[in-house]
């Protein structure tokens, strides 16, 4: 206050001489010059006295800073730039500015602070521009500027801080709610899975039972199936072996065609046997792939010759073609092929009557180790209507009833077809119009073999044809031993061969057979292989520990699928399966005492 008490009275006495000389000027009516510079001369004093105002609240608000009462220094230094602004005193003006610039900043408001600090700066150059006068400045020029600098580098750095705090602040809130239902999302997957789980494992203790139900099932049927064709093959054996017989001795005609009728029976009932088995094995995957090396030329005359007779019978004609390019020795499993082919031939037979059947195979492609060869069945037989074409490789289905009725059979021999091709991985194909014939085809793959290596022994084309004469030449007088444990099994078998003027003796298991052999010699043993005391196996494997030339053929009522190389190693010469059809008996005896007479 002791600034501004002179100050006030200094003010009003101007005042009160500024009145007095208006008053004169308009009394007394000076002239007017000296009213203008008595007027101008009192304006001057009047901003000197504000200018002292002016500072008295710098001062003021000076001290008020010193001491931190920044609210009294604010105040007076507001109150000093609003007296410089009236006055027009810039230097104030700039003054006061900064001053509210440092407070500004001490309550750490720099955003105002800086805008202080610029407008004095936009005040400083005005001034300099219009007076060109610097030195008011003194040494606070370089200070300003980088307080200013300093401040809008502070500023900018918190703008920066400031968005980099929200940005973070928002990518945090982000990644909580993708955590959040990240998590959530886990729990339901976790809550989905462990019922998931649960079932799954429910179900696998199900499927397993189920397994072990459907195995143990499948096991059991197997053995039914193993058991009741053993059962059925030994009786079989004895009707089509008596069938023969009887047809032998010169029956009259009522009774030849009775005994036909019976053996048409046996052999259709074998055949159903044969052919549930084999479809049983198919689909349970029983069936095992058996390669050997064989002469595809002579396997093919022998498999020619076993329908002749049957072909004979219906007046048809068989025919078969072999193409010259195809090698002489393959590798492959030909008994499962033959088996295809039995079907398809028989079929042909079947269904033609007085016409023709070809068996035809052709060179598809020939590589270096490999063959690939086509088997084509063809007859002019009734043919197959196309809108039965694919049902009748269904089971238990011939296309239609009155074929059936008509012509009989099961309807398995073409679903047996098509399930060993597709195990030996190719397809049945079939050409057929309805009246037309019908040819079925398929392509097989084969390996090359060695000439001769590994291929057994056989006899060649003359010696193949099958004449009576020379096989009674080779039968007659020839000792055979049969071994068997069913007694009427042993005299069918023994009568079968006496026709043939043999010497037969009869042993009722392996152990007694051994007895006969080491009184005996014998031209050809038959042995069967399930009796009792000691097996058909133990009593051959004894057999050859001192005989190695003695033509041992097994006779067995035992399924033969992927066998017969098993009994071969067990050094059984060959292998007939009961029941068979007695020429195809006399025929591979024969042929075996032949191979013997000729290697010895």
């Amino acid at each position: 206050m002791i600034f501004k008490v002179p100050s006030l009275v200094l003010l009003l006495a101007l005042s009160l001489d500024i009145s007095e000389s208006n008053n004169e000027v308009s009394f007394n009516d000076l002239n007017k010059e000296e009213a203008v510079k008595d007027t101008l001369h009192v304006k001057t004093l009047l901003q000197d006295s504000l200018n002292h105002v002016a500072e008295d609240y710098y001062n003021l608000a000076i001290e008020n800073f010193k001491i931190n009462e920044l609210g009294n220094s604010f105040q007076n230094a507001g109150k000093m730039y609003e007296i410089a602004q009236k006055n027009g005193n810039q230097l104030q003006q700039i003054k006061s500015l900064k001053l509210l610039s440092l407070i500004y900043e001490k309550k750490g408001d720099l955003e105002k602070a800086l805008a202080c600090l610029k407008q004095a700066n936009t005040l400083k150059d005005t001034y300099f521009l219009e007076t060109g006068d610097s030195s008011f400045l003194g040494n606070n020029f370089p200070i300003i500027e980088n307080k200013i600098l300093q401040l809008e580098k502070v500023n900018s750095k918190q703008e920066k801080t400031l968005k980099f705090n929200q940005l973070a602040i928002i990518l945090s809130v982000l990644l909580i709610v993708i955590l959040s239902l990240f998590t959530l999302s886990l729990y339901k997957n976790n809550q989905i899975r462990a019922g998931a789980n649960k079932l799954l494992q429910k179900k696998n203790e199900e499927l397993f039972a189920a397994k072990e139900k459907a195995e143990q099932a499948s096991k059991i049927k197997e053995n039914f199936l193993s058991t009741i064709s053993h059962e059925l093959r030994t009786p079989i054996y004895a009707v089509t072996g008596l069938t023969y017989l009887l047809l032998q001795e010169n029956p009259n005609k009522s009774q030849e065609e009775h005994l036909n009728s019976l053996k048409y029976s046996g052999e259709h009932l074998l055949s159903l046997i044969n052919n549930i088995l084999d479809l049983n094995k198919l689909s349970a995957k029983k069936v095992k792939k058996i390669n050997t090396d064989f002469n595809l030329r002579l396997k093919m005359a022998d498999f020619y010759q076993s329908f002749v007779k049957t072909a004979k019978d219906k007046s048809v004609e068989v025919h078969m073609l072999i193409e010259d390019q195809i090698p002489e020795v393959l590798n492959g499993d030909i008994l499962k092929v033959f088996q295809v082919l039995i079907n398809l031939v028989s079929n042909a037979i079947k269904f033609t009557n007085n016409g023709d059947v070809w068996i035809r195979l052709s060179l598809v492609n020939e590589e270096k180790k490999q063959v690939m060869l086509r088997f084509e069945i063809e007859d002019n037989g009734i043919g197959i209507d196309k809108k039965h074409q694919k049902s009748i490789f269904k089971n238990f289905n011939q296309g239609q009833d009155e074929t059936n009725i008509r012509y009989g059979g099961t309807g398995l021999g073409l679903p047996i077809v098509k399930n060993l091709l597709l195990f030996l991985g190719s397809k049945i194909h079939l050409e057929s119009e309805k009246g037309k014939g019908a040819k079925f085809y398929f392509d097989i793959s084969f390996g090359k073999a060695q000439q001769g290596k590994g291929v057994v022994k056989q006899l060649d084309k003359n010696e193949q044809d099958f004449l009576e004469l020379d096989m009674l030449k080779v039968l007659e007088g020839k000792r055979i031993l049969i071994v068997d444990d069913n007694k009427l099994n042993q005299k069918i078998t023994e009568k079968i061969l006496l026709r043939k003027n043999t010497i037969c003796d009869v042993a009722g298991n392996g152990q007694l057979a051994l007895d006969f052999v080491h009184k005996h010699i014998y031209d050809l043993i038959l042995m069967d292989i399930d009796m009792p005391v000691m097996d058909g196996i133990e009593a051959t494997e004894i057999i050859r520990k001192k005989d190695s030339r003695t033509p041992i053929i097994a006779l067995t009522a035992v399924s033969l699928e992927g066998k017969i190389e098993q009994f071969l190693n067990h050094g059984f010469t060959d292998v007939i399966p009961k029941p068979y059809k007695t020429e195809l008996f006399y025929e591979k005896i024969y042929k075996v005492l032949k191979l013997a007479q000729r290697s010895a």
